[in-house]
C-alpha cells in the first residue's frame, strides 16, 4: 500500500518576501525558493524539519493562466491577488501511480501525474512528480499528491547537510496540525478518510481529527470550508502563544 504523509502546505502570497521578513521577526528562518518556470509561479519556503511550508506568488501571470493541468496553479490565478489565503495541504507518497488508481476508481477528476522542477536559489535542480485532484467536497479543495525521489531519510539528510533544513533562531518548532473550517466536519472528515486511507482519531458535534504520519487534520465547525489554521508544537519562549497572520491564513502555536 503506498505511504501518505504530510509533506507540506500551499499559501497564496502576492510578495515572497513579506512572509519571510515576518517570519524572522519571530526568529523563524524562511527564504526564497525558486521559479517553477512552466507554471509563472514562484516561492518561499520555511521548513520544520521535513514538512514544510511553500509561500506561492505569481511570477508571469499569462503563463500561469496558460497552465492546463495544474489545479494549484489555476486557484493561485483565481484568488490573487484579492485572497491570500492557505490553499491546501499537500501528502507525499511513495506510489503516486497506485494513488492515482485509488483516487480514479473512487471517481474524483486528476490531473495527469507532472514532472514538476524548479533551480533553487543555489542554482541546484530540485524534480518531483505530483498530480493536482479538481472540485472540491462542499467547498474545500483536495490535496494534492507529491512523490519525490529517494527516502525520507534520504531526503531529509540530503536537505540538512545543504543547509535547507537548519535550527529556527527562536528555537524548535514541529508543524503538528492543518485545521479546517468546514459546515459538516463529520461528512468532510469521513470523505477524506475513505478517500487517503486516513485514520479517525475522534469526533464530537464540532469537530473530527484524522491522523497522518504522526501530524494532524482537524475539522472543525466554521464557515467558509477553508483551510484557515496551522498548528505548531514548541517549547520556545519567543513563540509559545504566538498567532502570526498572513492573509487569510493563521500560524498558532502552542506549547
Amino acid at each position: 500500500m503506498a505511504s501518505k504523509n504530510w509533506d507540506h502546505l500551499v499559501h497564496y502570497v502576492n510578495d515572497l518576501d513579506q512572509p519571510v521578513q515576518l517570519f524572522r521577526e519571530h526568529g523563524l528562518i524562511a527564504f526564497r525558493g525558486g521559479s517553477h518556470t512552466e507554471w509563472g509561479t514562484f516561492n518561499s519556503l520555511s521548513y520544520f524539519g521535513i514538512t514544510y511550508i511553500e509561500f506561492l506568488g505569481i511570477e508571469n501571470l499569462e503563463l500561469a493562466k496558460a497552465t492546463e493541468h495544474n489545479r494549484v496553479v489555476k486557484d493561485a490565478v483565481s484568488l490573487l491577488p484579492e485572497h491570500e489565503a492557505l490553499s491546501r495541504v499537500v501528502i507525499r507518497t511513495d506510489d503516486i501511480e497506485e494513488m492515482a488508481a485509488s483516487l480514479e476508481a473512487a471517481g474524483l477528476i486528476l490531473s495527469p501525474i507532472m514532472d514538476g522542477k524548479r533551480l533553487d536559489n543555489m542554482g541546484r535542480l530540485i524534480e518531483w512528480r505530483m498530480m493536482t485532484i479538481d472540485g472540491d467536497f462542499g467547498g474545500l479543495v483536495y490535496p494534492f499528491i507529491i512523490q519525490w525521489k529517494g527516502t525520507d531519510d534520504e531526503r531529509l539528510e540530503r536537505l540538512t547537510a545543504s543547509g535547507i533544513i537548519r535550527p529556527h533562531p527562536a528555537g524548535n518548532a514541529e508543524i503538528k496540525r492543518a485545521v479546517f473550517h468546514v459546515s459538516d466536519p463529520a461528512a468532510a472528515a469521513g470523505h477524506w478518510a475513505e478517500l487517503f486511507g486516513l485514520t479517525v482519531l475522534q469526533s464530537d458535534d464540532r469537530s473530527v481529527t484524522l491522523e497522518i504520519g504522526g501530524k494532524f487534520f482537524d475539522f472543525v465547525q466554521g464557515e467558509g470550508n477553508v483551510f484557515k489554521q496551522v498548528i505548531f508544537e514548541t517549547d520556545s519562549a519567543q513563540l509559545k502563544g504566538r498567532t502570526i497572520r498572513i492573509g487569510e491564513g493563521e500560524y498558532v502555536f502552542h506549547s
